[in-house]
């Protein structure tokens, strides 16, 4: 099951959202407001590093490659031993998140890792 999951909501925008700006990768940053939430962007359009963690990939079906998901380390270090399921609701969050035109936004719903969690992540 690995670290990260995706729910049919969110996985049904991604798909819009994959045909419009081409690949597409998640970063949260941590941090307050907006910088708590994952962002969505063009996979060629942020770049990560060191001070990074990739905490999977998500399968999408109908997009031809995995979307990866990443987290500053320092957000990271809170959230070492959570599953983060990438969920979809109303609303508008901020920053420069590919939904943000489409009136939702992306957030992260988390549960604690099981042994399962672990065995595949």
């Amino acid at each position: 099951m690995g670290r990260v999951a995706v729910t049919e909501e969110a996985a049904q925008l991604l798909r819009r959202l994959r045909q419009r700006h081409g690949p597409l990768m998640f970063h949260q940053s941590g941090g307050c407001c907006d910088g708590s939430s994952p962002m969505c962007y063009p996979a060629d359009e942020f770049l990560t590093g060191d001070a990074d963690v990739h905490l999977g990939d998500l399968a999408v079906d109908g997009v031809d490659e995995p979307v990866p998901v990443w987290m500053s380390r320092a957000q990271f270090e809170y959230w070492e031993h959570t599953h983060l399921t990438i969920d979809l609701v109303p609303g508008r969050g901020g920053g420069f998140s590919l939904e943000a035109p489409d009136g939702v936004r992306f957030l992260v719903r988390s549960r604690l890792l099981t042994e399962a969690d672990r065995a595949t992540g």
